[in-house]
């Protein structure tokens, strides 16, 4: 007798056949984490290396527009209250004008790498000047202090 109730319940009891998709979403959450605490420490702009100079410095409340030439060629933009972005030449072009059109008595600072071919600059500077940009300096960094 405890044979066949055995035997009948097994029977009548369905497979139960869906998918636990708990731990699926745990990974996702955990990946999501990551990805969260890894995206703000990504360096997105161009490394440059600006040359040295004695030229004080300028102080100003207003972040400024900068725009950076790498050693390779490359061009980067710094909009103020936002991050360096790589752009190409023609988006350059595009956003200085944009700004410019916002805002006619911007100020531009451009930073080229100390390795830069002089042309690279000098078309950047033209680029500006052609976007309406009347106010441009060149960056640099300030002489270190001499170890004693």
């Amino acid at each position: 007798m405890t044979t066949s109730a055995f035997s009948r319940r097994l029977r009548t009891r369905k497979l139960k056949s869906e998918i636990n998709v708990v731990p699926y979403i745990d990974v996702m959450l955990v990946l999501l984490i990551i990805f969260m605490i890894t995206a703000p420490l990504l360096n997105l702009g161009v490394d440059i290396d600006m040359p040295d100079s004695q030229a004080r410095g300028i102080t100003s409340d207003k972040e400024p527009v900068i725009v950076s030439v790498d050693s390779l060629g490359g061009y980067g933009l710094k909009l103020p209250d936002a991050n360096l972005k790589k752009v190409t030449f023609a988006d350059l072009d595009a956003e200085m004008r944009s700004l410019v059109a916002t805002n006619p008595n911007i100020a531009v600072y451009v930073a080229g790498d100390k390795k830069t071919s002089y042309q690279q600059v000098y078309d950047v500077m033209t680029l500006l000047q052609k976007a309406g940009v009347e106010k441009m300096s060149l960056m640099s960094k300030p002489p270190e202090a001499k170890a004693r």
